[in-house]
């Protein structure tokens, strides 16, 4: 896994940053009307302007509209870490012993935007070593997965987005993370992507729909089952 965890939400912070240190560096007159000598350094604005006109940065110093590909998946991959924090928050209320995985899986979310945020057509071997996916995670929701299944029920039925809310907010963050990995799944195939980032998403859709039904059998609340509308 990554060393270096790049929040794809702040890459364009990085060069503005970098910007505002060298500035600071750089010698100022002592009586500025715009000074008072209190001896405090502000922090950079979150905003930076940068995309005013519908581009953005790879972590490659890359240049692309805001409608391509990679930031499409970035978006959806941001999207799926926001749900699963709200679902966590749910678990936490109900006491449920899994958050702390819930808890690794928004860092690993982290690493997987920062590998979509490399492509490879553009990432110097620099950008590769800091980026590189590790297939650990993806042994990690296995045995998660493996240990969930042992106490479940078997599956006989097909079940709806139920089962309480912290269910329910699972389902959710489940369907979020099909659409992430639609999005990724042509990066990687392009070679842009490493191709344990797809997997990794394509077994967290599967975590996520046994954890929730793992939450709602702890909380004792009933799945609703499929039946054909008559």
């Amino acid at each position: 896994m990554s060393s270096v965890i790049t929040r794809h939400a702040l890459l364009r912070c990085f060069m503005r940053t970098r910007r505002l240190i060298s500035e600071h560096r750089t010698p100022k007159p002592l009586c500025s009307d715009r000074s008072y000598a209190t001896g405090e350094i502000k922090s950079p604005k979150i905003y930076t302007k940068t995309g005013d006109k519908g581009f953005s940065s790879t972590f490659t110093g890359e240049r692309r509209p805001k409608e391509d590909h990679i930031f499409e998946a970035l978006g959806n991959t941001d999207e799926l870490s926001s749900a699963i924090g709200l679902a966590r928050e749910f678990c936490l209320d109900k006491g449920h012993t899994f958050t702390d995985q819930l808890d690794k899986i928004q860092c690993i979310l982290q690493d997987v935007g920062s590998n979509i945020a490399t492509p490879r057509s553009s990432a110097r071997e620099i950008h590769r070593k800091k980026t590189k996916f590790s297939p650990q995670p993806i042994t990690d929701l296995e045995t998660w997965i493996d240990h969930f299944t042992e106490e479940l029920p078997p599956l006989t039925n097909f079940i709806l987005p139920s089962g309480g809310k912290s269910s329910a907010a699972l389902h959710l963050a489940r369907t979020v993370c099909r659409r992430a990995e639609r999005s990724v799944a042509p990066i990687v195939r392009s070679g842009e992507a490493d191709p344990d980032v797809a997997k990794f998403l394509n077994r967290l859709s599967d975590y996520l729909f046994t954890a929730a039904r793992y939450a709602a059998m702890k909380e004792a609340k009933e799945e609703k089952i499929y039946r054909r509308p008559e």
